[in-house]
């Protein structure tokens, strides 16, 4: 198991642990695992998915917290990221052919790994890019998805040096050049914790940043110019009034209101376009919700398990009945 996941003092492997790869899109291969709960009769399964440039070590910390809660979870590195396999010579390079291939990876997961081998009922916890797929998906999730939560989800860019729009049509032309599997900008490596726009909690900045220290691999660069034309793509269709009365699963977004990289407007828009949806925001919170300092992490985790976890008077009242 220590060849597929890795671990740092401050950051050990929850407990339970079933990991491996399965065939995506294409035949790419993506390292999943599975994390059981040691309650005797688990509460269901989280389908915890990632933002851009996440692995599944950067979650330990949560995933042993909603298995303490009863939940297993179930999880997988996107393509082309951490774990999973790249798809450039330049493994650094964060890029996706087509947006789609993430919508495809996640449904083989939930087909051939989680129906199969966890438990019932089935929530999906997805984090900002993680958030923009599950939303993208989410209309046809509603036979196989209890329950949804969005944190942050990526439904718009900013803290850049020059607006979004102008990095969509950046990223488009060299796109049409033949430059798509360029980046816009160098990669600038990690930044100090100071005025970075992730997260106030600076023991869980230094960890998630020792952890990338100790195992450089799983460590991703800026975009390409492919892979933002892609997102803000699949971000112009998903924040349609069109696309999101089709999701009718039960949503809550959870909305910080401090995010410098993904703009409050565009989350308040989302939420008033989304009937299924209930907004909460958290207030102060910067993007990283799950890494964020207890004040604002615990609001977001409070919020998830009462949302997912049923209530018992409602479970004793369905016995009954």
């Amino acid at each position: 198991m220590t060849t597929i996941l890795h671990s740092t003092p401050d950051n050990p492997i929850p407990d339970n642990p079933v990991a491996g790869f399965f065939d995506g899109a294409g035949g790419r291969k993506i390292r999943y695992a599975i994390f059981k709960t040691k309650t005797p009769i688990a509460r269901g399964t989280v389908v915890l998915l990632q933002g851009r440039n996440e692995s599944i070590e950067k979650y330990f910390e949560t995933i042993a917290e909603l298995n303490a809660a009863g939940l297993w979870v179930a999880t997988f590195d996107w393509r082309g990221q951490a774990g999973s396999e790249r798809l450039l010579p330049e493994p650094g390079r964060g890029h996706v052919e087509h947006f789609s291939d993430y919508e495809r990876d996640l449904t083989t997961f939930l087909e051939q790994i989680v129906l199969p081998d966890t438990r019932l009922p089935f929530s999906i916890v997805a984090h900002s890019m993680g958030a923009l797929v599950a939303l993208s998906l989410a209309p046809m999730l509603s036979s196989r998805i209890d329950r949804l939560v969005v944190l942050a989800p990526f439904v718009g860019l900013g803290g850049q040096v020059i607006g979004e729009r102008s990095i969509a049509s950046m990223a488009t032309v060299m796109r049409w050049l033949g430059l798509g599997r360029l980046p816009l900008h160098a990669d600038k490596g990690n930044r100090p914790f100071e005025n970075n726009v992730l997260t106030a909690d600076r023991r869980r900045f230094a960890r998630n940043l020792a952890l990338t220290d100790a195992y450089p691999e799983l460590r991703l660069g800026p975009p390409s110019a492919r892979w933002l034309t892609e997102a803000f793509r699949a971000v112009r269709r998903v924040t349609r009034r069109e696309h999101l009365t089709r999701i009718t699963l039960p949503t809550i977004i959870l909305a910080p209101t401090a995010d410098r990289l993904v703009p409050h407007i565009a989350v308040e828009w989302l939420a008033r376009n989304f009937r299924a949806a209930h907004m909460i925001p958290i207030d102060g919170a910067r993007h990283e919700l799950l890494h964020e300092a207890d004040r604002y992490r615990a609001q977001a985790m409070a919020a998830i398990l009462a949302f997912i976890i049923p209530d018992e008077d409602d479970e004793d009242e369905g016995e009954a009945a």
